[in-house]
């Protein structure tokens, strides 16, 4: 080995948020290197739907989520682009009228978190919304939320971490690690050139789809599989769908960008754990019911339809906090297809845990044992 290097942290993972974290912990003057075994945002992060939405998560991840928020109010600032972040308002159709209670029953309990959503209904429904076809009986609207550019956020963070002093390696996986009861001992291998020796007092685990290869080494494999997001986008439409949407009980998600293309998502694709691929017959069966909520989409050319991989958890809760097995070790994924949001507002988390040992922002239902605790299986 021809270089030893050693850092304050490293994070393992180059996605949205290993590379908001280390901006975040550059920012606060910490030595920091970001490994990534291909490109910077190349995975889930950069090839998601690209949905900024609060609306419709669980209690326990509201907290985090309306401190992520805040954070893309600010991503001019924090990464020298908007990322086309557009303030869209997102719509949470009911299909049924029985689907109107829970909206109302969480737009209810969300209020006490300071988020802001309106449910409506019957004619109110359909003179504020008469672009939506017979396929919504009514909605929430959380006028807060949003979407942005997958693609052009997750690299941005990494730039940006990089501009801070963070030493950023992509195409460099880390090929072993331990913990010598005092540092973290990995060697990393460039795609080029020799293999690096690295030591540092903390080590992120933000590894995606791929994180457990890093729990498990520590005794905190948890149980994760992997998913594939279905998606696809259409050509240039005149413009026609007011709001980000998504649909209660999940099935299909729609927004249009400002050049008139409408991306579309729903179902999974297809993979084998290391890469994914777009169903067809998924893509087909989800575009009908795309069509009932969104009429003018009958005739729409679709031009592209993609996928990737993502960690799902059992209760569809990323697991975000330390390690309870190994000291300065910290967790963060598993994000179920619902991290866009979360990651900025994560890495800052993360950041809270390196540089105070703790954070105010309450993170405790998604501890790494939780799953161990109710004896599920490792």
């Amino acid at each position: 080995m021809s270089e030893t290097l050693h850092y304050d942290v490293v994070v393992a993972g180059g996605g949205l948020v290993g590379a908001s974290a280390a901006r975040a912990l550059a920012e606060r003057g910490l030595k920091v290197a970001l490994f990534e075994r291909r490109y910077c945002g190349a995975q889930a992060s950069g090839v998601n739907y690209g949905g900024v939405r609060c609306q419709g998560r669980p209690e326990e991840q509201l907290p985090l989520a309306m401190r992520a928020r805040r954070v893309w109010d600010r991503l001019p600032e924090l990464i020298g682009i908007d990322g086309e972040f557009v303030r869209s308002g997102h719509l949470r159709l009911a299909r049924r009228e029985s689907d109107l209670e829970p909206l109302d029953k969480w737009s209810a309990m969300a209020a006490n978190y300071g988020l802001s959503s309106t449910v409506f209904r019957g004619a109110e429904f359909r003179q504020r919304f008469p672009w939506l076809g017979d396929g919504a009986v009514g909605g929430s609207l959380c006028m807060s939320d949003g979407h942005a550019n997958p693609r052009l956020v997750s690299p941005a963070f990494a730039r940006a971490a990089r501009a801070l002093g963070a030493d950023v390696r992509e195409r460099t996986p880390i090929t072993s690690i331990a913990h010598d009861g005092k540092h973290f001992q990995l060697t990393a291998q460039p795609e080029a050139g020799d293999a690096l020796h690295v030591s540092s007092n903390w080590l992120l685990n933000t590894s995606g789809a791929w994180a457990n290869h890093i729990a498990g080494t520590f005794g905190e494999r948890v149980p994760m599989h992997a998913i594939y997001p279905n998606m696809w986008v259409t050509e240039p439409l005149p413009r026609f769908v007011g709001h980000s949407l998504g649909v209660y009980g999940g099935g299909v998600y729609a927004r249009q960008v400002e050049r008139g293309n409408c991306v579309i998502g729903g179902g999974r694709g297809t993979g084998d754990g290391e890469y994914a691929q777009p169903s067809a017959d998924t893509t087909r069966a989800v575009m009908r019911e795309a069509c009932a909520l969104l009429p003018a989409l009958r005739n729409a050319l679709l031009i592209r339809t993609w996928s990737g991989v993502e960690g799902e958890t059992p209760d569809d809760n990323p697991i975000i906090g330390m390690s309870r097995t190994t000291p300065q070790l910290v967790h963060a994924f598993g994000f179920c297809g619902g991290g866009f949001l979360l990651a900025p507002g994560v890495g800052e988390v993360l950041a809270d845990l390196v540089t105070q040992g703790q954070t105010a922002t309450p993170i405790d239902a998604f501890a790494v044992d939780r799953f161990a605790k109710v004896g599920a299986p490792a």
